[in-house]
């Protein structure tokens, strides 16, 4: 009887030891743009490797935009994404204007600020509904949605759609925008153009709210983790704003202080780690946070009523520390956009549009500009001869900044649910990572060279 009971107490044993142990590796993550690996092993409870990888050949956008005209910067490093492309062009345009020295109008900036609001919901949503929509369901891609819920996958494709002519109509072009200048706009819209654009933004908020209801229904997908972090965005104070566009920078680690952009350097912090081909970031702590919940977390209180509404159904505060709840933060964002820009939308009919010729002088110069990209603040600095061409270039992308802090989570999260099982555990990182809506390629731009004699 007792080598008995020995036999079954050793089986247990061995049956919990191969439970907690994991061999995992996810060759180029699905439903994110570009290419990163998740690999865990764990052996009988004992974590061996754990990495967030990114084996990405590097671009090299900053050598690409040396020896070009200021007035060609903007065209070139809209190629670096074609999901933020008019984010990369507003951060560019900024930062030549910024070297040169050259103001716009309040028409141009407001302009500019529904350009870039356009692309804030053109992305957002194609993530919510077709990148991470389909981990709440339990289905590996947005096509089985179809069937199961294809009314609201039309809703998604309706305002997905308004986006892209919301691009269209002040950007040029749906991506890769082409009426940004140095000191303005190539073109502006009419005001019936304007007017248009407001109406159909009016009858998109109740689709956004119907987005929202369909997303709380199965938000119990969401996985309950938690990992204090430091959340990095811009930060506006003057008037305040919940600012996608203008301010200094800012983080939930700062007590309140603003940085100029032109400090963005000793925020960034880039350092170089074996397994990736991007930048990591570090400011106060070992790695932070970019993106919709980094901006959240700073700015709440400055939402729209109808966004602060969303947010709160779902239970989103400030202070949240669930990277899994970015997609949410996204959500409350889609709402705030819209709603904002119909309100500007008013300011600029009321004041009346007036035809603004830009007009700029090559001067030698640098310049720090910074926007938020649908994915975390963005940054570019530029330098200049007299003649106004680039010596010297460099962009930190959101995504770079975000890599340290997502391995950060995975080195809390697999220790809690080792005993979910290699399943759970895969899903569960998988989700983590698209929670932060990664544009992995963009952020690859770093070479390791040896010199060999």
């Amino acid at each position: 009887m007792r080598s008995r009971a020995k036999w079954f107490f050793l089986e247990a044993v061995r049956g919990q030891q191969m439970h907690n142990s994991l061999d995992i590796n996810v060759h180029h993550l699905t439903r994110v743009e570009g290419h990163g690996n998740i690999v865990v092993n764990v052996n009988s409870g004992k974590i061996e490797k754990l990495q967030w990888q990114v084996p990405e050949a590097p671009r090299f956008f900053e050598a690409m935009v040396r020896g070009h005209s200021y007035q060609d910067i903007q065209t070139i490093v809209s190629r670096i994404c074609g999901i933020c492309s008019i984010t990369h062009s507003l951060a560019s345009t900024k930062t030549v204007e910024s070297a040169l020295g050259l103001k716009v109008s309040e028409q141009t900036d407001k302009l500019r600020i529904l350009m870039h609001y356009s692309e804030q919901l053109q992305s957002h949503i194609l993530h919510i509904g077709y990148l991470a929509a389909p981990d709440f369901f339990g289905v590996p891609s947005v096509v089985p949605l179809v069937a199961r819920a294809g009314d609201v996958v039309k809703i998604i494709v309706k305002t997905h759609r308004i986006a892209n002519e919301w691009s269209d109509l002040l950007a040029g072009r749906t991506t890769h925008p082409v009426t940004l200048i140095p000191g303005g706009l190539t073109r502006i819209p009419t005001e019936q153009q304007l007017r248009q654009l407001q109406q159909t933004l009016k009858d998109a908020i109740p689709d956004l709210k119907t987005i929202a209801d369909v997303v709380l229904s199965i938000a119990g997908g969401i996985p309950n983790f938690e990992r204090p972090t430091e959340y990095v965005s811009l930060k506006q104070t003057n008037p305040s704003a919940y600012t996608f566009y203008h301010g200094g920078i800012t983080s939930t680690d700062s007590k309140g202080s603003v940085l100029p952009i032109e400090k963005w350097h000793d925020v960034a912090n880039e350092y170089v780690v074996e397994q990736s081909t991007a930048k990591w970031t570090k400011w106060h702590r070992d790695s932070y946070a970019v993106g919709a919940l980094a901006r959240f977390n700073n700015n709440a209180e400055l939402l729209s009523p109808t966004a602060k509404d969303v947010a709160k159904v779902f239970g989103l505060a400030k202070g949240c520390c669930n990277p899994y709840m970015n997609t949410i933060a996204q959500l409350v964002e889609c709402v705030h956009v819209v709603e904002t820009s119909i309100a500007m939308i008013d300011e600029l009919l009321t004041k009346g549009l007036k035809d603004e010729k830009a007009t700029s002088t090559p001067k030698a110069g640098k310049g720090a500009g910074c926007v938020e990209a649908p994915r975390g603040i963005l940054f570019h600095e530029y330098e200049f001869d007299k003649n106004g061409n680039c010596t010297a270039a460099d962009i930190c992308i959101p995504t770079n900044q975000n890599h340290a802090n997502i391995q950060k989570d995975f080195e809390k999260l697999v220790p809690e649910i080792i005993d979910e099982g290699q399943d759970a555990v895969r899903q569960k990182l998988e989700m983590l990572v698209r929670s932060y809506d990664p544009c992995i390629s963009c952020s690859t731009h770093m070479l390791k060279v040896q010199f060999v004699r």
